[in-house]
């Protein structure tokens, strides 16, 4: 299989990549800027049309991931022209010319479509994004719908993962190394979300892409935590002190676009459809451990 990744230099990309190139698929990893990623590397920036039509037509992928998106919240609020050009321009080019060479369009969308008011979220629920970056992938999502026939809707929610990606360090691997700094970490009690492995995120997709799913699926981690939860049990599987995790409430928080209070996604129809199903949190963190001793043994 052909694989285009867009974003590959990225958290979830860089991980999706890595994996396929190891089930020796052809992947193409793009970016806007050359840093290491797994395949062969192919500089695009998703909102030049031109170049994104040239590297379809040169490469002719079976199927394409994009996943290269804006992803600051706060960025967006505040560059709201940048955040359209690349998130909702950006996957019209992504569209246009998978559709040209006839590729498999997988979108990486997320759990801020929705406006957090209830959680627990299914597929049919309708989207109500509460800040800028959630409304530029809603309107991503429904040109996924109109441009191409043939399409999978993925979204994620608070992806982490073993290793910094594109110059950032995750939510997981921030609590880890604060804790066993014997740092304190100030986390939100009222906030909940359904966090998501990267390397389980990356497996569901190569399924997708090879048994072209069609469809919206929540494809997330399987538990609803809150924040302060979830760095609770970050810290319980690495042994960690969790009296360094200190509690806060989101109003003690200023932040340029507000944050969904409860965007916790609902698994059901993945688990239902998916072989690589989506993981409990507590199987997720033990594989986190995992990766990190591999990589630090």
């Amino acid at each position: 299989m052909r694989l285009l990744i867009t974003g590959a230099s990225g958290l979830y990309g860089s991980k999706l990549a890595h994996l396929a190139v190891e089930k020796d698929y052809e992947v193409y990893s793009t970016d806007v800027q050359e840093l290491q990623v797994w395949g062969n590397f192919v500089k695009m920036d998703v909102s030049n049309k031109n170049v994104v039509d040239e590297a379809f037509i040169q490469i002719k992928p079976d199927v394409v991931v994009h996943a290269a998106t804006l992803t600051d919240v706060d960025k967006c609020e505040l560059n709201r022209e940048l955040a359209w050009k690349i998130n909702v321009e950006g996957t019209k080019n992504i569209l246009e010319a998978a559709k040209a060479q006839g590729t498999f369009v997988i979108y990486i969308s997320t759990d801020y479509v929705f406006s957090g008011e209830k959680g627990n979220y299914k597929e049919t629920d309708k989207p109500n994004p509460i800040q800028y970056y959630g409304w530029t992938k809603l309107k991503s999502e429904e040109l996924v719908k109109t441009v191409v026939d043939e399409y999978f809707i993925g979204r994620p929610s608070v992806i982490y993962g073993s290793t910094p990606a594109a110059g950032k360090v995750n939510f997981a691997l921030w609590v880890i190394e604060t804790l066993r700094k014997g740092g304190r970490v100030k986390i939100v009690t009222d906030q909940w979300n359904t966090p998501t492995l990267n390397t389980n995120l990356a497996e569901m997709t190569l399924e997708v892409a090879e048994r072209r799913l069609i469809g919206t699926y929540h494809t997330c981690g399987a538990t609803r935590v809150s924040r302060f939860e979830f760095a609770q049990l970050i810290a319980q599987t690495f042994g960690l002190d969790k009296t360094l995790i200190d509690t806060a409430r989101a109003s003690d928080f200023i932040w340029p676009a507000k944050r969904p209070m409860d965007s916790s996604l609902d698994t059901s129809k993945a688990q239902q459809i998916l072989q690589n199903k989506p993981l409990e949190i507590g199987e997720a963190l033990k594989r986190l451990k995992l990766e990190l001793s591999l990589k630090n043994p």
